[in-house]
């Protein structure tokens, strides 16, 4: 049992293994034509990516409708060897082969790069390479009974401006960061109008879109005993993103102390996963990685669970830093750590934001 889904064995005569990949439901869950349409997308993905050579686990079955005689959506599918690289049961993770696996990593970039799509957002047709509305429950909202579902776009400002502000209207409406509302509205306010700065910047996009893994944090790559990939699984939730954003370097490789601290340096497992795109003919890549850190902090900030505010705090001003926002020039980059200077200045920036005003007089903030 995993997070979001149960998996079960099943087991032939002849020695193969499926798994039954089943929505685990309760009161946290998504409406249920949300979670059969993140199914849906999830089939299409791992059929989409079948085709890349890639080793992903092959759909033998499935059916997203929860009115199918089973009585839940589920998928049948392929089970495949290894275990997680992030798993307790790997003791000879050595420096050597750390890099075996990254050299097979980026080889599977390669091959995404090779299948460009011309839509941002979710592939939700199975057996195609349509692309539909993003498959995130963070990105849906309920207008009556009609879910409202966004995407797909045509650049990466229009994804996180459709995202922020929809998450501006929910802590409005009192659905999330109830702790800490005005905090909440200050930051998702500050990275709306950072859009543009943060995804203007970078000349390497060319355009196109790119699938990209949306859980990247490492347990997703299955390695044998000999540090082989054996395959890249978890593809829940995926989405196209320009060049940038789709291969900048995953999750798992950031030096996790140093990112929360606020440091804006890649890591060393970046830098060799940059340099062996490089080595293997993809400049372009390689340097998207070197490049990428104000991305990853951005893309954190949006979102993140701010009841971790002392980890929070560091990333976010990690950001602010990185931006060269006019707090820095104003205060000095070593004031930044302080939160009531930022937020000070911050409700002197948005006073006159409607949401903002209407915010603080329903939460009697003052």
């Amino acid at each position: 049992m995993g997070g979001m889904n149960y998996h079960l064995e099943i087991h032939f005569g002849d020695g193969i293994i499926w798994l039954a990949r089943i929505r685990r439901t309760n009161a946290a869950s998504p409406p249920a034509e949300l979670q059969s349409y993140t199914m849906q997308s999830e089939v299409a993905t791992l059929q989409f990516v079948n085709n890349m050579n890639i080793p992903t686990p092959k759909i033998h079955h499935f059916d997203c409708d929860e009115k199918n005689p089973v009585g839940v959506p589920y998928i049948l599918m392929e089970k495949l060897p290894g275990v997680s690289v992030g798993s307790s049961l790997i003791l000879a993770w050595t420096p050597g082969n750390r890099r075996k696996v990254l050299s097979q990593l980026a080889d599977i970039y390669i091959k995404l790069h090779k299948h460009p799509v011309h839509e941002m957002g979710s592939l939700n047709d199975p057996g195609s390479s349509n692309i539909g509305p993003f498959a995130v429950e963070s990105l849906t909202d309920r207008q009556g009974s009609e879910l409202k579902t966004t995407g797909p776009c045509t650049s990466i400002q229009e994804y996180y401006k459709a995202g922020i502000d929809l998450t501006l209207d929910l802590i409005l409406r009192q659905e999330i960061y109830t702790t800490r509302p005005v905090d909440a509205y200050l930051v998702h306010r500050y990275l709306l109008d950072n859009v543009t700065r943060v995804f203007s910047y970078n000349d390497l996009d060319d355009g196109k879109f790119y699938l990209r893994h949306a859980d990247d944090k490492g347990d997703h790559i299955l390695v044998d005993d000999e540090f082989n990939i054996t395959g890249i699984i978890d593809w829940e939730w995926a989405y196209t993103a320009p060049k940038s954003v789709a291969f900048n370097s995953p999750i798992a490789l950031l030096p996790v102390s140093e990112f929360y601290d606020g440091t804006n340096m890649i890591g060393e497992d970046e830098i060799t996963f940059a340099e062996l795109l490089e080595e293997k003919g993809h400049p372009d890549l390689g340097e998207i990685t070197r490049t990428g850190r104000l991305l990853h902090r951005f893309d954190f900030c949006c979102g993140y669970d701010i009841s971790d505010w002392d980890g929070f705090l560091g990333l976010f001003f990690g950001l602010v830093n990185g931006l060269g926002d006019q707090f820095t020039r104003k205060l000095g980059a070593d004031k930044l750590i302080n939160w009531e200077i930022w937020k000070a200045d911050a409700m002197d920036r948005y006073w006159n934001d409607k949401r903002l005003q209407r915010l603080i007089e329903a939460t009697n903030f003052f």
